[in-house]
């Protein structure tokens, strides 16, 4: 995708971006860092309550940690974050890895429903502007016959374990009630509150990390609320989907803003600026914490 969207511009073009690179008003991505630094702390923070509650005790650096070697990792195979994150407390605070992992599933399903909220929000607000979009752009036939295909093949997948009496299924059973009790704990914690406060600070920090972004450029720093929204529901499904939104982030993010009269050049720029600054941090903030985990944990 990287080679596609560098391909697809002229030289005049990428002189053009080069210039809004350079133009750049880079204390507007200092700040926006700093909001995406807020929710990446609520996130830890945050991780303590479903462990808590199940009799476990994590301390907030190692969440922290964890959770940034998850994003690190997440740069080269999508989701595979998650699964070291619950990993680094196994190692380190001795917290089995089903029942950590299941919190995690728990997180991602609260946050699932964020980011659906976000989007019908989204599209209440640009609906005359998306609707003829969606429609080009998805492919809503293959889409269907992909989910049937998922469909058959769960339900397949279901019955084998359930009903097998073959070892692994019995080993994949047992794993699954220790992570169905990790999920469960979001709606049986006592302080479902501060969860949810927590939650409601890492998604409000990642809107204002987008916004105080878009203040970067002259061309960008203008435009409503309704079209961020679009746009940062559009670059948080392309983080989501791919391996950290590399190459993906900048070129949908160029595609969306296209609607609302912003130039690919203009779009491009202010999507690599922003993917490149969070990924910085995530590069950094994964790179100390691969040093500095063994080192913190020594005594253990």
């Amino acid at each position: 995708m990287v080679y596609y969207a560098y391909n697809k511009f002229t030289p005049e073009q990428i002189t053009e971006m080069t210039s809004y690179f350079k133009g750049a008003n880079y204390n507007y991505i200092i700040l926006s860092s700093v909001f995406s630094l807020v929710g990446l702390f609520s996130r830890a923070y945050r991780w303590k309550y479903g462990l808590n509650y199940l009799g476990y005790s994590s301390n907030f650096l190692n969440n922290l940690m964890a959770i940034s070697i998850g994003y690190l990792l997440n740069l080269t195979v999508p989701r595979s974050g998650e699964v070291s994150r619950a990993l680094v407390l196994q190692k380190y605070q001795k917290i089995p890895f089903d029942k950590s992992f299941g919190t995690i599933i728990s997180e991602r399903l609260i946050d699932l429903v964020c980011l659906l909220l976000f989007v019908g929000t989204a599209f209440l607000l640009q609906y005359n502007q998306l609707k003829d979009f969606l429609l080009e752009k998805i492919p809503f036939e293959k889409l269907l016959t992909l989910l049937a295909v998922l469909v058959i093949f769960g339900i397949i997948g279901i019955y084998l374990l359930f009903y097998s009496k073959w070892k692994f299924f019995i080993l994949i059973r047992t794993k699954i009630k220790g992570l169905v009790e990790g999920v469960l704990s979001i709606f049986k914690m006592p302080n479902r509150f501060g969860f949810l406060l927590h939650t409601a600070i890492i998604w409000i920090s990642y809107v204002l990390t987008f916004y105080f972004g878009t203040l970067a450029l002259a061309e960008t720093n203008h435009i409503s609320l309704g079209v961020i929204m679009v746009a940062f529901v559009v670059g948080s499904l392309a983080v989501t989907f791919t391996n950290g939104g590399f190459g993906a982030f900048p070129l949908m993010i160029s595609e969306i803003l296209l609607l609302y009269g912003i130039s690919a050049t203009v779009g491009t720029t202010f999507g690599w600026i922003l993917w490149t600054s969070q990924t910085a941090i995530i590069v950094l903030m994964g790179g100390l914490s691969f040093l500095l985990l063994p080192i913190f944990n020594k005594n253990k």
